[in-house]
């Protein structure tokens, strides 16, 4: 097997032949690192590389199965941590200049467990100024590319995740998400991306955004993706807002196809601006989808879906208006498009923000009552296939200081009500692009949308592209 298939093998090969003793940490860990120092100066999925530590605990993974005393399901697997998780010893700077070279004393939840579970860091993934914007582009870092065309966008604000995962810089790779922010990498990328139920994965330290930060995982296969929820999920004493249940057994029931699922299909949820090529190759997807567990597939227009972008442009810029401190001293140091949102938010008052909290209740509910009477909605993960990375909105689209949104319209919804959603690789634009297929699910059925995200994976296979 060449250094490159080293690379590409997904987690769950990777743990099976880790425990046969079939191939070693460390040989994967050298390939892995190799490949990133070929590539990576294209693609800038990193910010904060740890190469020697890596290695030398993969060579103390190799040892303790030598042993027979492996950690846990992810011993010797390596992964990658978002630019926004605490990381005790190891750079955790937000993509943003006013906290560069700020190394934390402790660790989040989510890379406790992973660490604990015997995965090993590769390193941290490049982000947007404090993950604010769909796009990879970062005064800190730069610009992140989407591997399969240098120079355009790989989506935000999980950006290195979603282009580590599809350069083959490792098989899991964690990412956030509180307006699309795993969902559009893994879109623009042609990766699996999972944000799932709101307090299923414990964030540390808690999200001021009422409710509508998540994390989760990017990886190039939806088992992947379902091994690493596992062992990222469950309630933390840190976040009082983590769902008591402990994780289900995610892995082990991915094939159980949920039977005779109701499934809606909605090409724009009744506003939506969609290019037309990416509009035709996801109702492809979703018609092969529901053609493999022969039920129908039903076109609606969710009642609820005009109402998100009057919300969404309200929120956004509320939410940020709590950086309003840092422009005093470091204006000239932040992303333009960041001031300019986070100044759109400070002139919010907070009855209008009281006002306006009510509205996004009825909207949560009006998404629950749908998904009384449908399983899942499928529809585009975004609207346009990658765009130049400097950009906020793809050329041709109406500019604005800060509002990136216009794009991004079948995401929010789903952090805004804290349901699950996944983007699933649909297929590729006649340039070559990758797009993705949304599957939105009931709440808390983070299953059923893996499971769902499983049978389009395997009536559509696409792990086996690469990029290069």
């Amino acid at each position: 097997m060449s250094d490159d298939d080293l690379c590409f093998l997904t987690a769950t090969e990777l743990a099976a032949r880790f425990r046969a003793r079939t191939l070693s940490p460390r040989e994967v860990m050298a390939a892995i690192l190799a490949r990133i120092t070929a590539h990576d100066h294209k693609v800038n999925a990193f910010v904060t590389l740890c190469a020697d530590q890596a290695m030398a605990e993969a060579e103390a993974a190799e040892r303790r199965f030598a042993a027979g005393t492996p950690r846990g399901p992810l011993e010797g697997v390596p992964i990658t941590l978002k630019d926004l998780t605490l990381t005790q010893g190891i750079a955790t700077q937000y993509g943003s200049r006013t906290r560069r070279g700020f190394v934390p004393d402790l660790d989040a939840p989510v890379a406790t467990r992973l660490r604990e579970a015997g995965a090993i860091l590769i390193g941290k993934t490049t982000t947007p100024e404090f993950g604010w914007v769909g796009t990879g582009r970062s005064p800190l870092s730069g610009l992140t590319h989407t591997p399969w065309r240098l120079g355009l966008t790989a989506g935000g604000s999980s950006a290195g995740a979603g282009a580590a995962a599809a350069a083959g810089f490792g098989p899991l790779h964690q990412g956030s998400d509180a307006a699309g922010s795993v969902r559009l990498p893994a879109h623009f990328c042609g990766v699996y991306g999972l944000k799932p139920s709101f307090g299923r994965i414990p964030i540390y330290p808690v999200s001021n955004t009422d409710y509508s930060s998540h994390l989760g995982p990017l990886t190039r296969s939806v088992a992947d993706a379902a091994l690493m929820l596992r062992v990222m999920a469950g309630p933390h004493d840190w976040d009082h807002t983590s769902l008591e249940a402990a994780p289900a057994d995610y892995p082990a029931h991915l094939d159980a196809a949920p039977p005779r699922p109701r499934l809606a299909y909605s090409a724009d949820f009744g506003h939506a601006r969609v290019d037309a090529e990416v509009a035709a190759l996801a109702r492809a997807a979703a018609e092969r989808l529901a053609a493999a567990l022969s039920v129908p597939l039903h076109e609606v227009t969710p009642p609820w879906g005009k109402l998100g972008p009057a919300l969404i442009r309200f929120l956004w810029p509320a939410h940020w208006a709590v950086h309003a401190p840092k422009l005093a001293t470091w204006r000239d140091e932040m992303d333009p498009g960041f001031i300019a949102c986070i100044e759109a938010g400070t002139k919010i008052g907070m009855a209008d923000y009281q006002l306006m909290r009510e509205r996004k209740y009825a909207y949560i509910r009006d998404i629950n009552v749908f998904f009384q009477e449908w399983d899942f909605l499928l529809s585009p993960a975004a609207s346009v296939a990658a765009f130049p990375s400097q950009r906020l909105v793809p050329e041709g689209w109406p500019e604005h200081a800060w509002d990136w949104l216009a794009w991004a319209e079948f995401s929010y919804p789903f952090d805004l009500s804290g349901t699950p959603a996944a983007s699933v690789p649909a297929g590729f634009t006649k340039d070559g692009l990758p797009i993705g297929l949304q599957i939105a699910g009931k709440r808390f059925d983070d299953l059923g949308v893996l499971q769902l995200s499983r049978a389009f994976e395997r009536a559509v296979p696409w792990a086996d592209a690469r990029p290069f």
